[in-house]
């Protein structure tokens, strides 16, 4: 039987439905490309950072760190470890987690300020690390509160989550579409004698595409929407959907410089002072209550004594805008105190305070803590510690690079976000016992941290050298991790500063770092020419 009429009627047709397929299957592979090309973009819109938040409180005579690990899940555990320094006593504190946001949702809003979840923490006497898990059950703003027994200290802060963009939700839209849209023009192309309908389906694919490359664009130009507890105030709502909001701009956040009020500017020397500082908004009057972490803490006191002393405190929030310390005021004379913060949506503030602390004689016996400071750079020992520094120019209006040089081992650790802390203030009479009041009139009083970065330095850098890594002076995170805490001791033994000084003449300088879980302060007395003297 001669059937070669009917191949030869046959043939176009496997030819046409040859032509299909491969039509389809190029089409598949345009699509995976365009997936694989596109898709790494769309990644790059982030709604929160969800690192770990580290606090230092002075609470009592305690100076306590108090880190607040991320939470991975709602509801989930919150890990709160709290770190102890040298000649930190023993004793218990009771932790407790407080939601505080506000809502639409009446349930959601339903236990805020209400105590949620307690532990306790006990405090041995040797420094290190004390933890405690805590429970938090819903997105939004919280506050954790500590309790030593006598006072009560509030942590503001945030459980965010992960959420997708509108811009991303259309790429994953888009390129989910593309793909079944692919496979009914595969099916399409094997079924359908007429070749044309195969543009219909291939027709979607090509806008679906669209779709998901104009959204992968958008997510990596558009701006993101207002941290929420970062430059605006958190909300339950805003937390769980910060792209609700109608519109996103780039405006200016920031808010009105604070005012900073001491309790009581005469108070008697030989004791400690139970110090009340309160913050109000500038333009309002207002408590300013919207302080954010800033280095390490809700807000950093300094404060220097009649004989040159430095104290670095963390004055724990016990209400809106109102914050308590212990004070040691060991002998009479005057005490200058500043503060720095930073609000919400703004950048840092330096306050001063227009009185300081002056501390009369009193029927306890005051005891002189003179602090002699290290004429100009080289060497001394502090506790126990060799210290030397060097500086690259002393001269005014010219960039120098403080380098401290604290023992000979990588052993420093990170306090408050950094390897070291610099303070700065002057000019001064080189000769003058008041150091406090000094102070109080001084022009400059800086605050500076340790430069350079882990990033930065390993830039360029022979990854298989024997360069010793763990000498840089910055901290960083990796691959969005946090960066290391106290716990970790394998930085230095150099700390390096940037500063210029305004004006020549004598300044008094603190140089603070960690190095066994004991705070050190480092004095000198630095003499800045005039530039033009120097070059004479």
């Amino acid at each position: 039987m001669n059937d070669t009429p009917a191949r030869t009627r046959t043939a176009p047709a496997v030819r046409r439905l040859r032509h299909r397929v491969r039509a389809a299957l190029a089409s598949l592979l345009c699509a995976v490309g365009l997936l694989f090309t596109a898709s790494p973009v769309a990644t790059a819109d982030s709604a929160s950072s969800g690192n770990d938040v580290q606090v230092a409180q002075t609470l009592g005579d305690r100076e306590l760190t108090v880190v607040l690990r991320r939470v991975t899940g709602v509801p989930g555990p919150l890990q709160v470890d709290v770190i102890t320094h040298t000649g930190t006593p023993a004793g218990r504190i009771k932790l407790g987690v407080v939601p505080t946001g506000v809502s639409t949702s009446s349930s959601a809003a339903s236990a805020s300020g209400t105590t949620t979840d307690t532990a306790v923490v006990a405090l041995g006497a040797t420094p290190g690390s004390y933890s405690a898990q805590l429970e938090v059950n819903q997105v939004g703003p919280w506050e954790l509160t500590l309790n030593d027994g006598k006072r009560t200290a509030t942590i503001p802060f945030v459980v965010s989550k992960q959420v997708t963009s509108p811009e991303e939700k259309a790429v994953y839209a888009g390129f989910i579409g593309a793909g079944v849209l692919i496979l009914v023009t595969v099916v399409v192309a094997v079924r359908v004698r007429r070749g044309w309908w195969t543009l219909v389906p291939a027709g979607g694919v090509v806008a679906c595409l669209a779709v998901a490359v104009t959204g992968a664009i958008l997510s990596s130009t558009l701006p993101l929407p207002a941290s929420q507890g970062g430059q605006v105030d958190a909300t339950i709502d805003g937390v769980g959907n910060p792209y609700s909001s109608v519109g996103r701009q780039l405006t200016d956040y920031s808010r009105p410089p604070a005012t900073l009020a001491l309790r009581s500017s005469t108070v008697r020397a030989g004791g400690t002072d139970d110090l009340r500082l309160t913050l109000t908004d500038a333009s309002t009057g207002l408590p300013a209550d919207d302080l954010v972490v800033h280095d390490g803490a809700l807000l950093h006191l300094l404060v220097v004594g009649p004989s040159g002393q430095l104290w670095h405190l963390h004055p724990v929030r016990t209400g809106p805008g109102t914050f308590e310390v212990p004070v040691p005021l060991p002998e009479a004379g005057h005490y200058a105190v500043s503060a720095e913060v930073a609000r919400r949506g703004g950048g840092v503030q330096q306050l001063r305070s227009a009185t300081g602390i002056a501390a009369v004689a009193g029927t306890a016996k005051a005891r002189s803590t003179a602090v002699s400071a290290h004429s100009g750079p080289g060497a001394q020992t502090v506790e126990g510690v060799r210290v030397r520094l060097t500086a690259s120019s002393l001269a005014a209006g010219e960039a120098a690079v403080l380098t401290a040089r604290i023992g000979d081992k990588a052993t420093l650790q990170p306090w408050l976000g950094m390897l070291g802390h610099l303070i700065i203030v002057g000019p001064v009479s080189s000769e003058s016992t008041a150091v406090g009041e000094a102070t109080q009139n001084a022009e400059v009083w800086a605050h500076s941290h340790s430069m350079g970065s882990v990033s930065d330095d390993m830039a360029g850098m022979d990854m298989n050298s024997s360069t010793d890594m763990s000498s840089m002076s910055g901290l960083t995170s990796v691959n969005g991790d946090s960066t290391a805490d106290e716990t970790v001791a394998a930085y230095g033994p150099d700390v390096s500063f940037a500063y210029t000084f305004p004006t020549a003449g004598y300044y008094r300088i603190w140089i603070q770092v960690e190095r066994d879980n004991t705070i050190l302060t480092i004095p000198y007395l630095l003499h800045v020419t005039d530039a033009a003297e120097g070059t004479r």
